[in-house]
């Protein structure tokens, strides 16, 4: 990202969602009996269609694979046309599955599909970082995915679905988020493609239209993390860091206020979290953030980001190669720090990427 006086940002883009080319290239070439041949919902069964596409155009491969699913064509894009300097690879896989093996079976496919096709060949393997997706319905298979590609110097981050059967905050996902701790990695939840046994998007039923789902759907962070904090799972792993992966860091300041308000008159019901709600936000929660978040280009957009430390949560993603593709706007009441975090900084300290030292940002 270059600027008016000839200095260069650096660029890391945390949401780039990849594909496998087509169902019978995840069933053929990464999947196992008894699971290749079982029923699981295509991608873009999840009920809630854009009404102008799913995908950017020009994102398919060159023979009609699947949007995001050719390393080539998505290198091109984000690294040579965008100036992008390194992409955080998020699989996306299918939902919640009623047979809990089968959503760890199709979990681990993308895993090896990842791995295996973009982070040990290609052009742009050096530039990429990979999500493994785990499944939190099944604690023993997502720990022993992750004992598998802990070590892998291109795996930075473990991905569960935003679309859970309980908040994260409850005991029985504690050893899951006590692995990612040991793995030195954080956790991103994100939404999910591909329509499993999940709950309705909203506590009080299902929306009706598209932008009902796409406006409040993300909204369910907020249950999972207040829950977090709540059940005391920061103050018990201090070194626990959770990327919101769906945007939305808008909603935090109002959320998190209420819940300082609601919070402080009775601190002594939760002894397992003696701090102020917010006190638990520094280091531990991140969110991915793209055009559409937040209050856009006004002049108090800076002033906003400064809410909560929100500025040293967020972090750019384009979800590419989904519709709304967002390229990088940085509002221009951003502060030179702010943009910084944005664009670089925050996504480089979390995932421990060295950008080059001779960027002259840093």
């Amino acid at each position: 990202m270059e600027h008016s006086d000839g200095t260069r940002t650096p660029v890391i883009d945390a949401s780039v969602h990849i594909f496998a080319k087509s169902n019978k290239d995840l069933r053929k070439n990464y999947m196992a009996e008894p699971y290749r041949s079982r029923g699981f919902p295509d991608y873009e069964m999840d009920w809630y269609g854009a009404p102008g596409g799913e995908y950017a155009s020009g994102t398919e491969g060159p023979d009609g694979q699947y949007p995001g699913s050719d390393p080539d064509i998505v290198g091109g894009h984000l690294f040579e046309q965008r100036g992008v300097d390194v992409a955080i690879l998020h699989p996306m896989t299918r939902g919640m599955m009623p047979d809990r093996h089968l959503g760890t079976a199709i979990a681990a496919g993308h895993n090896e599909m990842m791995v295996t096709r973009w982070l040990d060949d290609g052009s742009y393997r050096d530039r990429f970082r990979g999500t493994i997706r785990v499944n939190p319905d099944d604690i023993a298979g997502a720990l022993s995915e992750i004992e598998k590609y802990k070590d892998h110097p291109k795996v930075v981050q473990i991905g569960v679905p935003l679309q859970s059967h309980e908040v994260y905050g409850k005991p029985q996902f504690w050893p899951l988020w006590e692995a990612a701790v040991d793995a030195g990695m954080p956790v991103a939840v994100h939404i999910e493609v591909g329509a499993g046994t999940q709950f309705s998007p909203t506590p009080s039923g299902t929306t009706r239209t598209y932008e009902q789902y796409v406006g409040f759907m993300a909204l369910n962070y907020l249950y999972h993390l207040m829950n977090m904090i709540a059940e005391g799972v920061f103050e018990r792993m201090p070194e626990l860091k959770f990327v919101w992966a769906d945007g939305a860091a808008d909603l935090l300041t109002p959320f998190i206020w209420r819940m300082d308000c609601f919070g402080r008159p009775h601190l002594e019901q939760t002894p397992w979290a003696p701090k102020m709600p917010s006190d638990y936000l520094p280091g531990h929660v991140y969110f991915v953030e793209g055009a559409m978040d937040g209050p856009g280009d006004v002049d108090f957009a800076g002033e906003w980001l400064g809410f909560t430390g929100k500025e040293n949560m967020v972090m750019y993603g384009s979800s590419y190669p989904h519709w709304q593709d967002n390229k990088l706007r940085v509002p221009g009441a951003y502060t030179a720090d702010q943009r910084d975090k944005l664009c670089w900084r925050n996504a480089a300290e979390l995932y421990g990427i060295d950008v080059g030292a001779g960027v002259s940002a840093q």
